[in-house]
């Protein structure tokens, strides 16, 4: 019955998902990601004579899995070219909600796997991402692959299935293919083995030990060359040398671009010189209270678990890969300090684990409820749908910008303004565009001279464009210009204007739409008061 329900949630979200996915605006990154998408078509479809792609801004530093699909996807899709790409991230995040939910169910049996899969689709950050975020969903997603993977390889050690062998090589492609720190789940299966490897020695000895362990490792090989394969087809450029992943990495080691600051804990900071609390705080504050419970929960139980010979080591050496999958990458961020910027979006690929981590501890909770009695169970149970309801009904509120979502033990989206960034990706843009075009039609107004309306954006340009439509032109001066289109972030001035169309959510405005005509307005920018 667990296992209808997960199917049913499945089904609901994906539900749920085809009727709202175009309701989701365009972000800084997404006229970029669609050209890059193109390009790989391309690359792919002369036979490598068209080599754009390979020095295409630094995206070919990345892998373009995600943008080629929905290249593809748009030439037979029905919607727009973006409209698809929503769609289709949607179709990739509902991906993840299964792989978490067979993580979790692998690990602490059907309970914890509906938990966990409840638990990750209750959280705005995820729920939010998956729709428009190019780079960081899908990479979250091939995560979870790849951990599922490493799950089964645990459980079948040392003599893996055929089955398994191939998912972990499809894990290997798509995470290192999608971005290279996907490397670091290296680490992860590392201390996994180890513990097993250990434990093995313990009870064989050593040498025999060390046999199944040489034994294992070359089943898998065979998950390192399909591995290789895919991450190539979708990071064409890391195969064009063999030390491109390693230049990447170098890449990426260092802040690429010219620094610049965002708000946190209501100052300006610049993003190399952001807190080593950065990540665990924002994460703190961002994901749903029952989720943090559960989930710090989880994780310290894992790591307990994991100390406890006297439970099965394939049981233990789960736990300590679950909890290092959550744990690990904070840690790192903590330790090395880099540029850190949009919030926790580079992190959304430890939330699967987190939720995972949760489900395991809801369900332990749950049965130690019903070991005691009826009444106890209920209770315990009629607490967690209560807790979930708090963040469902703010998913609700905030649509369609669920990624913007503060949790109450920061006040919720209101208090947050005041300290940190909302929506830094302007999805926002897209219902101020549809209030503009709504607000003109009412009034009959038309362009004078037969020209194009020009609006100065404040914010991301080619997505106010896209979202405007052929009627508009789109500057980042405003002088001349018809309109100023605001994002509601602190870098963008409040006009002394007329107020066409606004968007706000739990009373914050995320983006304004002035009347300048007649205007002197000469700049769109500003800093908050020292």
């Amino acid at each position: 019955m667990l296992d209808r329900l997960a199917i049913g949630t499945l089904a609901l979200i994906a539900a749920v998902a085809a009727f709202t996915f175009r309701d989701y605006g365009l972000g800084w990154d997404d006229y970029t990601h669609s050209e890059f998408g193109d390009l790989l078509v391309a690359l792919f479809s002369s036979g490598f004579r068209d080599l754009r792609a390979l020095s295409f801004v630094n995206l070919y530093m990345y892998g373009g899995g995600f943008d080629m699909v929905a290249a593809l996807a748009a030439k037979i899709s029905p919607f727009d070219l973006f409209e698809t790409r929503r769609l289709a991230g949607a179709a990739v995040g509902i991906l993840g909600l299964g792989l978490t939910w067979r993580i979790a169910r692998r690990a602490g049996g059907p309970l914890a796997g509906l938990i966990a899969l409840i638990l990750l689709a209750a959280c705005p950050l995820y729920y939010g991402h998956m729709f428009m975020n190019a780079k960081d969903a899908p990479f979250a997603v091939a995560m979870a692959v790849l951990l599922l993977a490493l799950v089964r390889t645990i459980e079948e050690y040392p003599l893996p299935s055929r089955a398994t062998v191939v998912l972990l090589g499809l894990g290997l492609g798509l995470a290192i293919g999608s971005r290279i720190l996907g490397v670091i789940a290296c680490f992860y299966a590392l201390a996994a083995y180890a513990l097993l490897v250990a434990e093995d020695a313990r009870a064989r000895g050593l040498r025999p030990a060390a046999m199944r362990l040489a034994n294992f490792l070359w089943l898998l090989l065979p998950a390192a060359a399909l591995g290789y394969l895919i991450m190539g087809l979708l990071w064409p450029w890391a195969i064009l040398a063999p030390l491109n992943p390693l230049r990447a990495i170098g890449y990426f080691a260092n802040f690429f671009e010219t620094p610049w600051k965002e708000m946190y804990e209501g100052a300006l900071v610049s993003v190399p010189d952001m807190p080593a609390s950065y990540v665990p705080r924002l994460f703190a504050l961002k994901l749903p209270e029952i989720m943090l419970a559960l989930g710090l929960a989880g994780m310290a139980g894992a790591f307990i678990a994991a100390a406890r010979r006297e439970l099965p080591p394939a049981q233990r050496a789960t736990l300590l890969l679950l909890a290092l999958a959550a744990a690990l990458p904070v840690a790192i961020a903590m330790i090395t300090r880099p540029a850190l910027y949009n919030g926790v979006r580079h992190f959304v690929f430890v939330v699967p684990p987190f939720a995972v981590l949760g489900g395991v501890a809801g369900a332990w909770a749950l049965a130690r409820l019903r070991s005691l009695g009826r009444t106890p169970f209920i209770a315990g149970a009629a607490m967690v749908a209560a807790a979930l309801a708090l963040p469902l009904s703010d998913m609700v509120r905030l649509h369609p910008y669920q990624y913007t979502h503060f949790n109450w033990l920061a006040g919720g989206v209101r208090s947050a303004d005041e300290n940190y960034m909302l929506d830094y990706w302007g999805l926002a843009f897209k219902q101020a565009s549809e209030e503009l075009r709504v607000v003109l039609d009412a009034r009959s107004e038309t362009a004078p001279g037969g020209r194009r309306w020009i609006v100065a954006v404040c914010g991301p340009q080619r997505p106010a464009e896209v979202a405007l439509g052929p009627q508009f032109k789109t500057i980042g001066d405003a002088r001349g210009a018809d309109f100023a289109m605001m994002l509601g972030e602190f870098y963008c001035r409040d006009l002394k204007a007329p107020v066409l169309a606004e968007v706000t959510r739990e009373g914050v405005m995320f983006a304004r739409v002035y009347d300048i005509r007649g205007l002197n307005v000469t700049n769109l920018l500003t800093l908050p008061p020292p």
